[in-house]
């Protein structure tokens, strides 16, 4: 105790030069015990006797994981695209209340082995359909009225969360509930447990699925017409254009596939975790975009990003109950990590860009000298 009192006043006394002794703080913890159990701890202790894969831990750990991937793939499509998709968070809610609603409607119909069948691929159906609109309405807004896209996704955001949040609470709350949430989905309706308890609200399908949406939408990007298209707008815009892209329809399939990406994480929220849709959602878009950082926008890297990324969010929650570490405290330390982490591929995307401007700016001074050069060079004749 004497330790902590000695660090907490070299913090709160200045040195003679008036500067306080930051790095003389000590925050009485066990960093090691902290790590283990940040690490460790979210795989369930696999160095512990009788330990298993199938653990709740890990199954929590890969839940989040299962997400992120859809997210982190929403905003590494639209980066690859070169526009700023920081939108995704409400293009999840929207696809995740599509999700809700659709399900809920379709499931009188069916019931049982059947119902499951048809009621999961509807569902991701109506979530990557209302999450793809609701990210093509940004994208038009920015090819066809030259709106910015930050400002535009961030203020949908807001319109996604306020809307759909009215829309539960006066349209399709669950009137024998006091959360603001819809009725439960049919459990027939649910992601089946494979492998792990049901308890868990976990599936290896969805993950599977995810894993299989990887390589799809890396196939896209490097071995298709599209996604060469996609890809050299968001390099080298003029050249696109050159060569006969049409720019504006590519910011827009761009936006919607973003969307699409962002909706099935909210459809999978919906039908794997939740089994209703309830307001409040977790800011899973945000965290996409840091997952698409940590992966420097390669749709294989957000699979292992995301995988970090669950790793440092299931073992925070293991932190908090098994240490006296505070909260704050933790959530200071995981986002230390992925800073350092990120540091590297934040400057080198912002190398890249200013790379770019300074070869449009030189172009641009070029072809002015060039212009200024004919006009000279007409005037001599004029005297002449």
């Amino acid at each position: 105790m004497t330790a902590c009192s000695s660090a907490a006043f070299v913090l709160t006394h200045p040195t003679p030069f008036g500067v306080p002794r930051l790095f003389a703080v000590g925050f009485c913890y066990d960093p090691i015990a902290v790590y283990d159990r940040l690490f460790l701890g979210a795989l369930g202790d696999p160095f512990s006797a009788g330990w298993s894969p199938r653990n709740a831990q890990m199954a929590v750990t890969l839940r989040e994981t299962t997400v992120l991937i859809f997210t982190g793939l929403s905003v590494a499509v639209a980066f690859r695209a070169g526009v700023f998709n920081i939108g995704t968070q409400g293009q999840l809610v929207v696809g995740g209340f599509a999700t809700a609603l659709t399900v809920l409607a379709a499931a009188p119909a069916v019931s049982g082995f059947v119902g499951t069948l048809t009621l999961i691929p509807l569902g991701l159906l109506a979530g990557a359909v209302g999450g793809g609109f609701y990210g093509a309405i940004p994208g038009a807004l920015k090819a066809y009225a030259d709106a910015n896209e930050v400002i535009t996704t961030i203020m949908l955001n807001f319109v996604a969360t306020g809307v759909v949040g009215y829309l539960v609470l006066n349209q399709f709350k669950d009137p024998t509930s006091a959360a603001t949430q819809t009725r439960a989905l049919p459990s027939y309706a649910d992601f089946p447990a494979v492998v792990f308890d049901p308890r868990s609200n976990f599936s290896l399908i969805a993950l599977a699925f995810g894993i299989s949406l990887i390589v799809a939408v890396y196939y896209l990007l490097a071995h298709t017409s599209f996604g060469y298209d996609l890809r050299t707008s968001g390099l080298q815009p003029e050249a696109a254009e050159y060569g006969g892209v049409d720019a504006a329809r590519t910011v827009v399939a761009s936006f919607a596939l973003s969307g699409a990406l962002g909706g099935l994480g909210g459809a999978l929220y919906v039908l794997m975790i939740l089994g209703n849709y309830q307001t409040g959602v977790p800011a899973y878009g945000f965290d996409g975009i840091t997952v698409s950082i940590l992966a420097g926008n390669n749709p294989v890297g957000v699979g292992f990003a995301a995988l970090l990324f669950g790793v440092l969010k299931s073992g925070t929650t293991v932190v908090d109950f098994a240490t006296d570490v505070p909260p704050q405290l933790v959530g200071v330390l995981r986002g230390l990590i992925i800073l350092f982490v990120a540091m590297p591929e934040f400057f080198r995307l912002l190398g890249g860009r200013m790379d770019r401007v300074q070869r449009r700016a030189r172009r641009l001074g070029s072809t002015a000298a060039t212009d200024g050069g004919e006009q000279a060079d007409d005037g001599g004749d004029r005297n002449e």
